[in-house]
């Protein structure tokens, strides 16, 4: 299951201009310009992700689906948000989430790169 989120992740992210991949704390996470904004994450023994979520957006997705999203430790204080991934995930979804925290992270100069919300 880790590996197939993964392969769905991956591209997803990495398409971003200049989105990268590393090996952080044994676990693959996506910078661009050396900032996090994607963490593929299997702590619990089931893979997730974590996302930077705008302001407020957190709260409001996990107490609308608990059983998808989550507070994760560490970043969850910062307004991240968890995204289980090893149950039906809709791959659509997690583009868009994955896509708002680029634009949270990146510089504006490669923001403006990408196709408008």
């Amino acid at each position: 299951m880790r590996e197939q989120s993964l392969r769905r992740l991956r591209p997803i992210c990495l398409t971003l201009p200049e989105a990268e991949e590393r090996e952080t704390w044994g676990e693959p996470t996506f910078r661009v310009r050396e900032k996090i904004f994607c963490m593929h994450r299997t702590d619990t023994g089931e893979p997730a992700l974590w996302c930077k979520a705008p302001p407020g957006s957190q709260g409001i997705l996990v107490a609308a689906d608990p059983d998808r999203f989550f507070v994760p430790p560490y970043v969850g204080h910062k307004g991240w948000v968890g995204m289980r991934l090893d149950r039906r995930v809709n791959w659509r979804e997690v583009a868009l989430i994955v896509t708002r925290s680029y634009r949270m992270t990146a510089p504006k100069r490669l923001v403006r790169r990408l196709p408008a919300d």
